[in-house]
């Protein structure tokens, strides 16, 4: 079941990415300076490149969040939820937020990208403790 977890908890961390994204995606494109068409899509988009590191970089999470999980004794929801919104507020928000002040990138961008790097780990918590 272990394997079988990582990969559904995965899922859930990259689809509530897809669901981040897309939301904000005007917000996010703006702020990066994509350039977009008419229709205001991406130009050049459709490279499979980022979704596919993407989902490889929620399964390594995943795996070492149910590793922590199962050694920690996170074994309901609520502690898988509130474990993985510790690892995003506690670990990535911080990390990622001081990346993006070395590199002078937008306010904006470190909201919308943190948001996910909190939500991301909840989702997989959440997933991770009703699987456990």
């Amino acid at each position: 079941m272990g394997v079988l977890s990582v990969f559904i908890a995965a899922l859930g961390c990259f689809a509530a990415g897809a669901a981040w994204y897309m939301t904000l995606s005007k917000a996010w494109i703006a702020v990066v300076g994509i350039p977009v068409n008419a229709e205001g899509k991406p130009q050049g988009a459709g490279s499979a490149t980022p979704f596919i590191i993407g989902f490889v970089a929620a399964l390594l999470l995943s795996g070492m969040m149910r590793h922590v999980f199962a050694t920690a004794g996170i074994d309901t929801a609520a502690k898988g939820l509130v474990s993985g919104l510790g690892v995003g507020v506690f670990i990535l928000g911080p990390w990622l937020c001081m990346n993006y002040a070395y590199a002078q990138r937008p306010r904006m961008l470190m909201l919308i990208d943190g948001g996910y790097a909190v939500l991301g780990p909840a989702v997989a918590g959440l997933i991770l403790g009703i699987v456990a």
